[in-house]
Order: C-alpha cells, then sequence, then structure tokens
C-alpha cells in the first residue's frame, strides 16, 4: 500500500478511511449500530405506549377497552393528549354506576309488578287452573293444600316461654 501512496500523504491513515478496494469499516459498523438502535428505541417506544393498558388491566373490562382505544387513538393520531387521558384513566378507579342504576331499575319493576326486563325475573302472569306441565306439578297439586310434594323442609315445633 505504501507504493501506492501519494508522496505527501502521512504514511499511517486514519481507521476510518476507506481502503483503496473500496469496504468502509466505519460505514458498516455505523450501519449496525443504527438499525440495532432503530429497533431498540421502536421497541422502547411500544412498550411505553402500552403501559396505559397495562395499568387498567386490573380494572374492570369497560374500563380496560375505554383506556386501549384512547391509546390507540393516540398511536395512530400522534396526538399526545390521548395517551395523557387514558393514563390518568388507566390510574383512576372509575367507580360502577351500572350496578346500583339496575338494581333501582329490578326494584322498581318488582314494585309495580312487572317482570325483570334485563333476566326476565319477575312475577309470573296468572294462567288458568289447566293440566300440570310436569310431573312435579302434578305431585305438587296432589299434595294438601298449603304443602308441596317436594318440600324437604322439616317444621320444628314451637316452644313457648
Amino acid at each position: 500500500m505504501a507504493e501506492n501512496t501519494h508522496e505527501l500523504a502521512p504514511e499511517h491513515l486514519p481507521a476510518f478511511l476507506p481502503s483503496m478496494e473500496g469496504s468502509d469499516p466505519l460505514m458498516m459498523i455505523m450501519l449496525a449500530v443504527l438499525i440495532i438502535g432503530v429497533v431498540l428505541l421502536g421497541t422502547f417506544y411500544l412498550h411505553l405506549h402500552s403501559l396505559p393498558e397495562r395499568l387498567a388491566h386490573k380494572h374492570g373490562r369497560m374500563h380496560f377497552e375505554l383506556v386501549a382505544v384512547l391509546g390507540l387513538l393516540a398511536l395512530f393520531t400522534h396526538n399526545n393528549i390521548f395517551w395523557v387521558a387514558a393514563l390518568l384513566l388507566a390510574f383512576v378507579q372509575v367507580p360502577d354506576f351500572v350496578s346500583p342504576l339496575g338494581s333501582i331499575a329490578n326494584s322498581l319493576s318488582r314494585m309495580a309488578n312487572r317482570p325483570d326486563v334485563r333476566s326476565g325475573i319477575g312475577p309470573e302472569p296468572l294462567r288458568e287452573a289447566s293440566e300440570p306441565d310436569s310431573p312435579a306439578e302434578e305431585r305438587d297439586a296432589a299434595a294438601p293444600a298449603g304443602e308441596t310434594a317436594t318440600d324437604t323442609r322439616q317444621s320444628a315445633p314451637r316452644q313457648e316461654a
């Protein structure tokens, strides 16, 4: 290599200069560092982006889905306010409003003598006294008034004080 170099060039050339055959070792090292850095940075970004969803996973299903939708909106629209809202919502436990309202609705439907709309539970409409629908109803019909044949409870004698 010493015979092909220019006479004014120093004897020792730095390693980051490409050689005469065209290979550039510094460029190859930097390319590998760049690819590994982009992959690691992307992994860190997605891991950080899923933080609200992982925090909301312990809460209810609807709470988790709301946080997940906000996270997806933040990911695809690049609006950070959605991610901040998802993070705040993940830390705050939303109280359950549906169960008390459902209980109130069921109590009101029982007071109005209407069947429960959600589960079909409630007073049955009066039927005409006709043939029994099942063998258990036949036994109950044959039992004395006030008792059923399928009743297995024993009545204890009362003690008067």
